[in-house]
Parts: structure tokens; sequence; C-alpha cells
């Protein structure tokens, strides 16, 4: 976020969150602060929370407790930025949402900070559910009521598609509408992948094409989660796993003094499978 014209008001850093506030404030002030700043509002400033949440999960990823510092950091800014709007506007201010959360981590932990003491680990998953469940039933009544309630509501559209694919399978699975067997969900994937074969062989039009290959990671995601595994987390170690094998083929053609683009699909190929031998 850079930004140019009048200097803000002097500022040093400082470990207290209230600078941070103050800073936010000047730089959203009208006049003396930041015209990029200033421009933005809850809608242009959303998909930098997304990136930097992404950035934090890369951080913890890679173990680079340096860079996380630096990430949690990028994405507390956007708490504030994000506060700061809504208290122009008269909404809420940042002590509000620091209330909300409080209040909800209290409330949400009664085995801690109440009377239900000595809980055991599946009781206490038991008891947050409980608790979720009649926070979703006070948001509710406080929203205007659904043309047509559905057992999917509370899911957020700008969710990350593999990760809103699970929450809908697993919303869906509460009210018994899922599989019960693993195997059955695999053979859905197999199901969903021959009706891709069956559209390219129909030299169907791309969009169609397009479609079905939805329907096949909607399937591979159920999977996942039947498999008791994280899909973004799986996915993000393949793509981890296919960057360090693709490295080893740059590294293995650099030291035959060719690149990529001046090597064969054979030749790729066949590093590629010493790249697995190797264990990458």
């Amino acid at each position: 976020m850079n930004c140019t014209g009048d200097q803000p008001p002097a500022m040093t850093p400082s470990r207290d969150l209230q600078r941070l506030l103050d800073i936010m404030a000047s730089l959203r002030t009208p006049v003396t602060g930041c015209p990029w700043d200033l421009e933005q509002d809850f809608a242009s400033i959303a998909p930098y929370t997304i990136e930097e949440a992404y950035e934090v999960a890369d951080a913890i990823e890679r173990g680079d407790m340096a860079d996380l510092n630096d990430e949690l950091g990028d994405l507390l800014l956007q708490v504030v930025f994000h506060a700061r709007m809504a208290q122009e506007r008269g909404l809420f201010d940042f002590g509000d949402v620091v209330h909300a959360i409080t209040t909800k981590l209290i409330r949400r932990h009664p085995h801690v900070f109440g009377d239900a003491r000595s809980l055991l680990p599946n009781e206490v998953k038991r008891l947050w559910g409980e608790i979720k469940a009649r926070e979703k039933a006070e948001r509710a009544q406080r929203r205007p009521p659904p043309s047509q309630p559905s057992a999917l509501d509370g899911i957020p559209a700008a969710m990350p598609a593999l990760t809103r694919a699970v929450k809908l399978q697993e919303k869906a699975g509460k009210v018994g509408f899922d599989w019960n067997d693993i195997r059955m969900v695999l053979a859905k994937v197999r199901e969903e992948a021959d009706e891709i074969e069956a559209a390219l062989d129909a030299s169907t039009g791309a969009e169609e094409i397009a479609a079905e290959i939805g329907d096949l990671l909607f399937a591979v995601a159920n999977l996942a989660r039947h498999a008791r595994a994280d899909a973004e987390a799986v996915l993000r170690g393949a793509n981890a796993k296919f960057e360090r094998r693709f490295h080893f083929i740059e590294r293995k053609l650099s030291e035959r003094g060719v690149t990529a683009g001046q090597s064969s699909l054979e030749d790729m190929d066949s590093l590629w499978n010493e790249a697995k031998r190797a264990g990458l």
C-alpha cells in the first residue's frame, strides 16, 4: 500500500496497539491522510484480507517464524482497517470487535471460565456445538428471515471454493444427505471422471466440460472429507511437492546447459520420475 502526498504526522514504531489504531486513523484522515487508503472501502479491502490470511498460512507451512510475525501483523492491519472504516460510519469500532470476540471466547469455554469444569474432550466438543447452535439461532433472529430457510445457510459465498465445498457437504451430512462408505465416494469420483471423458469424446462445448470438471473437484473434496483429510492442506502439500519436483527438473536441465523451454516433454518426464525416486 504505497501512497503519495503530504507527509503524515510523525510516528514511531511501538508495541502498543493504540499506536497502530492512531496510525490507521492518520492514514484515513481527509486531506492529510494517504490518498490510497482514503479511497478504500470494505469491498475493495476484502481481497487483501483474504490474501493476508493465505500468507499467514503459507508462512506456517514453510515454518518461517520471522515471516509469520510479519504476516500476522499484516492480517491484524486488515482487522484495524475494517474497524476504522466502520467507526467512520458510526457502525462499530475496534473496541467493539475486541469485546465481541472476548465475549464469544468466554461464552464458548464454560469448561474454562464457567461452571462446566472437568469435561472430557468429546464432551467439550459436544458443548461447543450446542453453544454455536444457540449463537446461530440468535443471529438468525437479528437478520431478515430468508425466503426459504436451508440447512446450508450460513456459509459465506466468498469462502475459498475448496473449503466451501467441504462446508456444504458437512452441513448436508448433518441432515442425513451423505455417503456412509468412503468407497462409495471414491466410486463417485470415478463416475465424474468418466463423465469428463464422455464429454471430451462427444466434443461438447468448453462450458459443459468445465461443469463436469467442477463436479469432479466437488467429489474429490468430499473424498478428502471422508478420509478425514484437510482438503486445503493436502492440496497445498501437493502444490509444494509439484514445486520441488519441477525445481529439480530445472536444476538438472540447467546442469546440461538448457532450459525447460528448450527440452522435450520426454526428457522432463524422465527427470520427473527421477525426482520421485529421490523422494522429492
